[in-house]
């Protein structure tokens, strides 16, 4: 059990000895969560945690160039949770940069209550050598690691536009994972305005007000729980809501994300929907949603198959051409709209 937050009453399954075969044969097709326990648990930055927190801060500071990285930092009434504050206005973190050796420092000292944390930092970039002294057994060398370093803290329920491995380094973590179906039953906040890039739940797992939020329940009842000691890894499949507890004071995850199939600008096309058809009618609406079905989302007859292949236009496979006539077409649409 994790202090303050419930546990839903599914886990992760859990694998061992998971090799790169069995991971892009079986576990990333089937697009489900999987701890991987002790997959990264022969790396040197996990044998330092295990030793001590200084020998942690000794491996990961050697490889540090003094380049700078965006810290965020949270007053201690936060309680470590990094979001908005009561308004939407604004969020309830402050930002600012330092080295990696300083927030490293940072977490040996005495703590004064507040939540700071160095997220995404791209090792090859600012750590030069750490994924050659702690290489990742399953993706590709081109899949960069990046750090995320903190205090105890909150990550709100948020998804990615990509497919990942979270390798704990130091420290536990709790994931609590929601199916990409859910997202009506979660209650998306702003999606101009968001944290990290992504929208996020507005749903307080530790304090769920439903009578704000009345589906909600429906989302719990899809959760699954997945705890990561240091030296395990989760995959958590593209889109899958995750909401990240830190709980110990020196907390590293190192994690990998890649995507198979490069973005096209999808949630634009969410924002373009929403411009377009959210507000029309809902007889008209049903109507759209009949043709999007067809046209977008219907996997057993891909649109177009009835046609001849010279035929089929934007309806057929997209190669770069049809690709730039498709973006000529939207950008024309678009500007007479």
């Amino acid at each position: 059990m994790t202090p303050g937050f419930p546990t839903p009453e599914t886990a992760c399954p859990v694998l061992t000895q998971v090799g790169r075969a069995q991971f892009f044969d079986e576990i990333v097709p089937a697009g489900r969560p999987v701890v991987m326990r002790g997959l990264v648990g022969d790396w040197p930055a996990v044998r330092a945690a295990r030793q001590s927190p200084q020998a942690l801060v000794d491996h990961l500071g050697a490889f540090d160039q003094g380049r700078p990285v965006r810290v965020i930092v949270t007053d201690p009434s936060e309680d470590g949770r990094f979001f908005y504050d009561d308004a939407l206005t604004r969020l309830n973190f402050r930002k600012h940069e330092g080295t990696v050796s300083q927030v490293l420092a940072r977490l040996l000292a005495p703590s004064d209550g507040s939540a700071f944390a160095a997220q995404a930092v791209t090792a090859p970039d600012i750590l030069p050598g750490f994924s050659a002294a702690n290489p990742s057994p399953l993706v590709d060398d081109d899949v960069p690691a990046r750090l995320w370093i903190s205090t105890q803290a909150v990550v709100q329920t948020h998804y990615d536009l990509y497919d990942n491995i979270a390798c704990a380094v130091s420290g536990r973590r709790r994931f609590i994972l929601f199916p990409p179906e859910q997202a009506p039953n979660l209650y998306l906040g702003p999606l101009e305005h968001t944290p990290a890039g992504a929208p996020v739940s507005m749903v307080r797992l530790d304090a769920p007000d439903l009578e704000r939020f009345p589906r909600f329940p429906t989302a719990w009842a899809a959760a699954q729980a997945a705890d990561l000691a240091p030296g395990d890894a989760l995959f958590i499949p593209f889109m899958w809501w995750h909401h990240v507890q830190s709980l110990d004071r020196v907390s590293v995850l190192a994690n990998f994300w890649w995507n198979a199939t490069p973005d096209r600008g999808a949630m634009a096309a969410v924002i373009h929907a929403i411009a377009a058809v959210r507000d029309l009618p809902a007889r008209q609406r049903r109507a759209w949603a009949g043709l999007f079905e067809a046209l977008v989302f219907d996997a057993e007859t891909p649109p177009g198959r009835h046609l001849p292949p010279e035929r089929r236009g934007v309806q057929g496979p997209l190669d770069a051409a049809a690709q730039q006539r498709l973006r000529d077409t939207l950008i024309r649409t678009l500007s007479q709209a």
